[in-house]
């Protein structure tokens, strides 16, 4: 099915309420996925959509679903479950639908991990339309009794690739089972992969497929570079790095939590003894209780904090569009986890930069990114202080990626080569290629779900609650 793309919110079949408070947040203009999918989820269809986190995918279904609920005083049960991978994503999401609310009384609970337990049990007791939580703390209270499903008329996956990535598979099947036939079901996710394709085959009933994904999955707006090092000067580096950028608010990131702590202490001391400019430096890490998780994130996001050290727990679980740099301290092991690292700057459209420590030994995996987002990473100058890499041609450096992606697993006449054999300083020209993976296509059959709810909610129900 194809909607006309509206170019500003004023052409959505939007009430007035949501107008005004659209207009309070300073939003005019759609982003695609939200142009994409809004029409749609208006008339009620399932939703599978593709976009990178950062593009405004809570609002495509957040206005919808508000757009649609009754009264409380006509539907006591909740009617609209969203399911979130981490706490802090619930957190924020839980935020958006309460920012958008505004104008028209809602109740929305968050249900997740490290939350109160009794304020869960007692909102819910009192009434709720909507429901923003964590499978395993959604499955809690199913257990309890304290959560009902039946009174479900619409449910949402979001970042249903991390969700899967975390194992909560069992658990979001468990729910879904639970909910009524007759709903509308969205899944939305950053990647299309089989994992997200079979449980969209399983639980969507011929979905609208709105493919917002870039076909560089690097965003043009973030600049990319790396910084060869060794590792008993990485500490050096970043602090020559942090003064020469001075970012206006940063995320360095590092693989393990003891890592975290440690460089976290070191740069709080370092920029205790500065007296001409006060930097802030936070951290937040997996041994770190909610609360203080979230006093961490609070104070982010009221830019109380210009450096914060973190390991990958929020690598998605976070959307601060103040952060303008990313600093890649410990190399990530996957290549998904590069891109949601740096893909927490450069938030809606805004311009970033990345920074990425690579030593000797991980030219593979500095390879191997560089194929996943199908660029090269510029080398940045401070890769003069622990090295000398060749330097690309002009004419190289102009090629298309993909006839330069990745020898790095092929063998040749002089063995098996790798970015580690160029990051410091091997002077052999060459020329490499390298496919990257087709994506496959995004109409699979779908089908076998049961029948969805019937289409046309918002314009027979949803008018009723914002008149």
């Amino acid at each position: 099915m194809t909607l006309p793309m509206p170019e500003h919110f004023s052409e959505l079949p939007l009430s007035p309420v949501m107008q005004r408070a659209l207009a309070k947040i300073g939003w005019t203009k759609p982003s695609p996925i939200q142009a994409g999918v809004i029409p749609h989820a208006l008339e009620g269809y399932d939703i599978l959509g593709q976009a990178r986190t950062g593009t405004g995918k809570t609002a495509s279904f957040a206005i919808p679903i508000l757009e649609q609920l009754d009264p409380l005083r006509v539907n006591p049960l909740p009617q609209a479950l969203v399911l979130i991978p981490t706490r802090e994503l619930a957190n924020q999401v839980h935020g958006e639908f309460v920012k958008l609310a505004e104008g028209c009384p809602t109740e929305v609970v968050e249900v997740a991990g490290g939350k109160h337990m009794q304020k869960q049990l007692k909102a819910l007791a009192k009434g709720v339309q909507i429901v923003v939580g964590t499978p395993g703390r959604v499955i809690d209270h199913i257990q309890r009794g304290s959560l009902r499903l039946d009174g479900l008329w619409c449910v949402v996956l979001d970042e249903a690739d991390r969700m899967l990535d975390i194992g909560f598979r069992p658990s979001i099947e468990r729910i879904l089972r639970r909910c009524p036939q007759n709903r509308q079901t969205m899944l939305l996710s950053a990647t299309l992969d089989e994992r997200i394709r079979d449980l969209a085959n399983r639980y969507l009933y011929e979905p609208v497929v709105v493919d917002c994904s870039d076909k560089d999955v690097s965003v043009e707006t973030i600049e990319q570079r790396f910084i060869s090092v060794s590792p008993d000067r990485k500490q050096e580096v970043l602090l020559q790095l942090l003064e020469r950028e001075q970012p206006p608010q940063a995320i360095i990131f590092c693989r393990t939590k003891i890592g975290t702590a440690k460089l976290h202490r070191q740069l709080e001391r370092f920029y205790a003894g500065k007296t001409d400019r006060k930097v802030r430096v936070g951290t937040i890490h997996g041994d770190m209780s909610q609360p203080q998780r979230d006093e961490v994130f609070k104070a982010l996001r009221e830019n109380k904090i210009d450096i914060l050290v973190a390991t990958d727990v929020v690598g998605r679980g976070i959307d601060v569009s103040s952060i303008s740099h990313i600093i890649n301290y410990d190399l990530p092991d996957e290549c998904d986890d590069y891109v949601h690292r740096v893909g927490r700057t450069g938030r809606m459209g805004r311009s970033g930069i990345a920074f990425s420590f690579v030593s000797k030994d991980q030219g593979y995996l500095l390879t191997d990114i560089e194929q996943r987002i199908n660029r090269m990473l510029e080398k940045d100058p401070l890769s003069e202080v622990v090295g000398k890499r060749r330097v690309p041609t002009e004419a190289s450096s102009k090629q298309d990626v993909r006839t330069r992606a990745a020898i790095a697993h092929e063998p040749s006449a002089h063995g098996d080569l790798s970015r580690g054999d160029l990051v410091q300083g091997d002077s052999r020209q060459v020329v490499i290629g390298s496919e990257s993976p087709e994506v496959p296509e995004a109409d699979l059959p779908f089908g076998t779900a049961p029948a969805r709810r019937t289409a046309g909610r918002a314009k027979s129900r949803g008018s009723v609650r914002r008149r």
